[in-house]
């Protein structure tokens, strides 16, 4: 059963007052539990489409549809209720909000939606690692440490997708190398469908599904040679 389909997907700026094409019809489908690498060298587009697919911005022809409702008909404050409760987003830079311990990050999705978030911040701290580093505000914590956090927060709601955006590009190859592994095993577990970004192989390799965009246009959609935990 496809939860996200992309139709025909476009967005254009203007800039100087010229029209540029960022994306040009992108069109594909992701069954619900999938695992979708989004690669391709910078300037490609990854990140606007990303954006779009999660319901960030509104392409300007075309559509996305995400488990059968149509994101780029709604007006903003319709998105934003159906990323509060079926979305979740892991960034490169982490995004974690410096004046709560890495605890209460955790709890923010859960505590907007007026649910108590103590205990599944508890169980996904102790599932990523840091049971015993709760306490602690993101600058005492590594970066590694910091994006686990970003990890378990993104999956506290237990949103129904997730989208990530270069989630190991500030971290070390051990560092980035847990994350992948973290990502990939609650994907596996949860069956939280994934959509990530990224210049990395290893990463890319690890998803079910593999597509590449040059120059704002789709120009690959395959199964990773290597896909699996």
């Amino acid at each position: 059963m496809s939860i996200l389909r992309s139709e025909s997907l476009t967005r254009t700026y203007v800039s100087g007052g010229r029209e540029i094409t960022v994306l040009r019809d992108i069109t594909f489908e992701l069954p619900a539990g999938g695992f979708l690498a989004i690669t391709g060298p910078s300037g490609s587009g990854k990140s606007t489409l990303l954006g779009l697919l999660a319901g960030l911005d509104r392409p300007t022809r075309g559509r996305v549809v995400l488990e059968g409702q149509d994101l780029s008909a709604l007006g903003e404050d319709e998105r934003a209720r159906v990323r509060a409760e079926k979305v979740g987003f892991v960034f490169q830079s982490f995004h974690l909000i410096p004046t709560l311990t890495a605890r209460e990050n955790i709890q923010v999705p859960l505590e907007i939606q007026g649910r108590d978030g103590a205990e599944r911040a508890e169980e996904l701290l102790a599932r990523v690692g840091l049971g015993d580093r709760g306490h602690h505000y993101p600058a005492q914590l590594s970066g590694g440490e910091q994006q686990r956090v970003a990890v378990a927060r993104a999956f506290a709601h237990r949103p129904r997708i997730l989208f990530a955006d270069e989630p190991t590009g500030n971290l070390d190859a051990q560092n980035g190398a847990n994350v992948i592994a973290l990502l990939a095993e609650l994907n596996q577990e949860l069956a939280t469908t994934l959509v990530l970004v990224t210049h990395d192989p290893e990463l890319a390799a690890r998803a079910g599904r593999v597509v590449r965009l040059r120059d704002g246009a789709l120009v690959a959609d395959s199964v990773a040679a290597a896909a699996g935990p």
